[in-house]
């Protein structure tokens, strides 16, 4: 039972993928368990073809082949269902920040389906964790649970452990909150309000969009590049950046400039400036 209160789901969720690179590689598992404020749980879990070949050095890490996911659904065929489950919930998980979070945001915008990780609240178990004790999930298990980790690298496994870890977590320190909204700011701080969009590879600079990444067109204007350089936003286009950066990019290239604006704020967070296309 989560010592936590809860005004919403929170859903612990773990992605096995076909790599490392949580914009370009693709989802294999995904397994959900998902808290509700009553303390009840329900488990999840979602095996489907990534559409792209599961490389060996990765197979050799979490077991799952191509022949494993011959049969199974594309992302595009479930995802209708996953996005219902984690509808109006707060998300949790072990590097779900950096990794599992972005990966499955990726997911849906390719299968066209609204998922914005930064407007609910997240908990990284992995940062409580290296806040705490810097270690990996399986030397977590061990040191908060006493317990070796042997289905580490199954999706289930790793995020029914993950879920022990944390609950021994709110067990253990006493001064980590019990609160969603001061638990996302312990995990994830409030991301900078120049940013136009979700990890600030455009930035406002005196009401422009400006680049901010590189060394030969980083602080040029966005606008002026679409009249001067068109390549260049093209290959941004193809290139491996998020999905809302491309987003953004390709309204500027059809002549649709963003505006300053007051964007909504994950729950209970102060809203920053952010671009926002036409509507």
């Amino acid at each position: 039972m989560l010592d936590l209160k809860l005004d919403r789901p929170l859903a612990f969720i773990d992605i096995e993928s076909t790599g490392a690179n949580p914009r370009t590689d693709r989802l294999i598992d995904l397994a959900i368990v998902k808290c509700m404020p009553d303390n009840t749980r329900e488990e999840h879990s979602f095996r489907v073809n990534p559409g792209i070949p599961i490389p060996p050095e990765v197979t050799a890490i979490h077991g799952i082949s191509d022949a494993d996911v011959e049969g199974a659904p594309l992302f595009i065929k479930v995802a209708p269902q996953i996005h219902s489950i984690l509808l109006g919930c707060d998300l949790a998980g072990y590097n779900v920040l950096r990794f599992d979070a972005v990966l499955l945001a990726e997911e849906f915008a390719r299968a066209g389906l609204p998922f914005d990780e930064t407007a609910v609240r997240i908990v990284d178990v992995q940062r409580i964790f290296h806040k705490k004790e810097p270690r990996d999930l399986t030397a977590a298990v061990a040191y908060f649970c006493g317990e070796s980790h042997a289905g580490a690298h199954s999706a289930m496994a790793d995020t029914l452990a993950t879920l022990k870890v944390f609950e021994a977590q709110l067990q253990r320190y006493s001064d980590i909150p019990r609160d969603l909204e001061s638990l996302d700011l312990y995990c994830r701080p409030p991301r900078d309000p120049k940013w136009a969009d979700k990890t600030g590879r455009l930035i406002w600079d005196n009401g422009e969009l400006l680049i901010n990444f590189g060394t030969q067109h980083k602080g040029r204007n966005v606008k002026a590049l679409a009249q001067t350089n068109r390549q260049f936003l093209k290959w941004i286009l193809t290139s491996d950046f998020p999905s809302d950066t491309k987003r953004i990019i390709s309204l500027v290239l059809e002549g649709k400039f963003p505006a300053i604006d007051i964007a909504p704020a994950k729950p209970g967070h102060d809203a920053g400036k952010a671009g926002r296309p036409p509507e």
